[in-house]
């Protein structure tokens, strides 16, 4: 159990830093935006790779912090039964919805990716706009990494389940809102 224990902190950890880390994007998607708006409606100017730049910062805040998102208990839920349940009940929806539901979508995700970026990877893919920004097929890449983020914190929720159904109270679900 003690290894259980350890890959739920690592991975926690790792999403916690990732999420802390990747949300000062959003201030970044911001700036650039404002600096968009004021160049195009003050000045009459405007750069493409700076229209591409707060798009692809927003892509990568969502995508790379869909962990921390995850750790966090932020996604939306189906609660048709799941509030009213008992806290081993919720532990087993937990375990079943993340085999059952959250895996096989991550691997049919992968799969199915795997040309779309592995010929971005072949040709360097970049913008498909004159003046926007190159390097596109590392935008694409981050599918993987949400893949990555997401697959390690349904290891480390089924992890926090399992301890709590051998005894563990402080790995207990969290209580939801009604």
């Amino acid at each position: 159990m003690r290894a259980l224990e350890i890959l739920v902190g690592v991975i926690d950890s790792m999403n916690e830093w990732i999420g802390r880390i990747v949300a000062w994007l959003t201030l970044g998607t911001v700036l650039v935006c404002f600096t968009v708006v004021v160049l195009r409606y003050a000045f009459s100017t405007g750069y493409i790779w700076m229209q591409e730049m707060y798009v692809w910062q927003h892509a990568i805040v969502f995508m790379v912090g869909a962990g921390y998102t995850f750790l966090h208990g932020g996604h939306v839920r189906v609660d048709i039964f799941y509030a009213k349940s008992s806290e081993r009940t919720r532990a087993w929806v937990d375990i079943f919805g993340t085999l059952v539901f959250l895996f096989p979508w991550l691997v049919v995700l992968v799969i199915t990716s795997v040309p779309y970026i592995g010929s971005a990877w072949a040709i360097r893919e970049a913008s498909r706009e004159a003046g926007g920004l190159p390097g596109f097929f590392l935008l694409k890449s981050m599918i993987w990494v949400f893949a990555v983020v997401v697959g390690l914190q349904g290891l480390s929720l089924i992890a926090r389940r399992i301890l709590f159904l051998s005894g563990r109270q402080e790995y207990a679900p969290e209580p939801t809102s009604h």
